[in-house]
């Protein structure tokens, strides 16, 4: 919260005019037209269809046995095979794979339902998850060729840490 003096106008505001805050819906494109017609109808992006987006899903917990931690995650790749590899220790694992949908938001979602969906048909260890990161398809290829980033998902399988 920022305070001033009394009397004091905010900074930044322009003496009494005020501003008013425009929401915009995903998918919608914003132009700031000070004289616009706030009955106008917005430009909209032309719908995209779904995009590819690069999931890192990472989990934690208590230490589980080795063997049916990689057991749990190699059923888990036999049913779903958009899974290109998960790396896995003890008491942490980590799950990389492409998702498609229509926005980060979607994509997020989905990723954070994928672990405790299929605990119980993989058999996976009761973990929380406790990181996950999306980017999109762009973004992950850009930080590739710069060198940063995770490496491409190679070799593809279940693999310890």
């Amino acid at each position: 919260m920022r305070r001033a003096r009394p009397g004091a106008a905010p900074k930044g505001s322009r003496g009494s005019a005020e501003r008013a805050l425009t929401s915009v819906a995903a998918g919608d494109a914003y132009e700031e037209d000070s004289a616009a017609d706030p009955d106008t109808e917005r430009t909209t992006v032309a719908e995209e269809g779904p995009r590819l987006w690069h999931i890192t899903l990472s989990v934690s917990g208590a230490e589980a046995p080795l063997a049916e931690v990689r057991r749990g995650l190699e059923q888990l790749a036999h049913d779903h095979p958009f899974l290109l590899t998960s790396r896995y220790a003890v008491d942490h694992a980590e799950i990389r794979y492409w998702e498609e949908a229509r926005d980060l938001h979607d994509a997020a979602a989905v990723a954070l339902r994928l672990w405790g969906e299929h605990r119980q048909t993989s058999q996976l260890p009761p973990w929380e998850i406790v990181g996950l990161e999306v980017i999109d398809r762009q973004t992950y290829h850009h930080r590739i060729a710069a060198g940063y980033g995770p490496l491409p998902a190679t070799p593809v399988g279940v693999h310890p840490f």
